[in-house]
């Protein structure tokens, strides 16, 4: 079974579009509207978890 984590996202808007942070993991993406900009994290967020060592995740997530 995989393991769920309960992560958050902070979007704000910058410039033209907006900036999506993943505060736990200092995970950042960006889009030109809210919805697209949440997607991207997931993305990223995904891409990260998929890729990091689980130390490397360990680590980000008890700072």
């Amino acid at each position: 079974m995989d393991k769920m984590l309960r992560l958050t996202a902070g979007i704000e808007p910058e410039g033209d579009g907006y900036v999506a942070t993943c505060q736990e993991l200092g995970v950042v993406s960006q889009g030109r509207t809210v919805e697209e900009t949440r997607l991207n994290l997931v993305e990223a967020v995904e891409g990260f978890l998929e890729t990091a060592s689980p130390s490397e995740i360990q680590r980000r997530m008890t700072r």
